[in-house]
């Protein structure tokens, strides 16, 4: 099977790695052409200079890239795949994107007879370097099926959603949470530290209840140590945060917690710390 990826940022880079491991025949494209030969060093591939020329004769069309805009240009563009992907063929969009770009794309491939998924992943860097993200798909089911195996190359849980724009849904509400998980934990954490408390010991005590977190497992101890250098930027959940309050208002859910810690994340960004992590809510405090 001939698999396409598009975008070789921190998650897409490993993500290929891992389907050219698997013996997949991969081609990539990445703007940065740089990277993309990079990428071809480290593993068994090849690279093209178009996104419409990697996607050529491809079964699976990859993608993972920016923001709705990205994904739209990198689809429908004048060098977008839709102008070589041959019928029959799937489109998997790995970009955390709206539900309503899903929605689109999807009908734009349906009518020339390309399969869509919307399938954004989380886990951060750390799970894609490792093959461990969860992935929360949307589309149909004979498309997913398909894309499945590949997907697991990567994906320690791959799971489909619903119809369209559902996978992207699920993501928005992972986001929301994590926001007001990391601020709790900024919040637990420097009252221990002030309080003189051992980190360490509070962290291993408290991780055995009801407190226990994946932010707090992996992120806890970073925190305290002021490491905030772990892939996810602030201007990435920002962007990502806009994508979940724009689709709240839609459907008439209010999101007061999560409006409060982007506000707090865009404090951060005006102090110049844009590329910190996400758990750098702690700096703030």
């Amino acid at each position: 099977m001939k698999i396409s990826f598009i975008g070789l940022g921190v998650m897409g880079y490993p993500m290929a790695g891992y389907l050219s491991k698997n013996g997949y025949d991969v081609c990539v494209y990445n703007r940065t052409t740089a990277k993309a030969e990079n990428w071809v060093a480290e593993y068994s591939g090849r690279f093209c200079v178009t996104p419409a020329e990697a996607a050529v004769d491809s079964d699976i069309v990859m993608l993972c890239v920016g923001n709705d805009d990205d994904v739209r240009d990198v689809i429908t563009g004048s060098h977008g795949v839709l102008k070589s992907m041959k019928p029959g063929s799937i489109i998997v969009d790995h970009t955390t994107a709206s539900a309503t770009l899903a929605e689109e794309m999807a009908g734009l491939c349906q009518s020339k007879g390309i399969g869509f998924i919307d399938a954004p992943v989380s886990g951060g860097q750390a799970g894609a370097e490792k093959g461990q993200l969860t992935i929360m798909c949307g589309g149909l089911d004979a498309d997913f099926e398909r894309a499945l195996p590949a997907m697991q190359c990567f994906g320690k849980k791959v799971t489909l959603m619903g119809e369209t724009g559902m996978g992207q849904k699920t993501k928005m509400v992972n986001q929301l949470l994590i926001a007001g998980l990391v601020q709790g934990l900024s919040e637990g954490i420097r009252f221990a530290m002030k309080s003189g408390l051992d980190i360490d010991k509070v962290i291993d005590v408290i991780g055995g209840g009801a407190a226990q977190s994946w932010q707090l497992e992996n992120r806890a101890k970073t925190m305290a140590e002021g490491k905030f250098d772990f892939g996810f930027a602030i201007d990435w959940m920002r962007k990502d945060l806009a994508i979940c309050f724009a689709e709240a208002e839609k459907i008439g859910v209010d999101t007061p917690v999560a409006k409060l810690v982007d506000q707090f994340y865009e404090e951060l960004q005006q102090q110049g710390f844009n590329r910190y992590d996400t758990s750098s809510l702690i700096k703030r405090l």
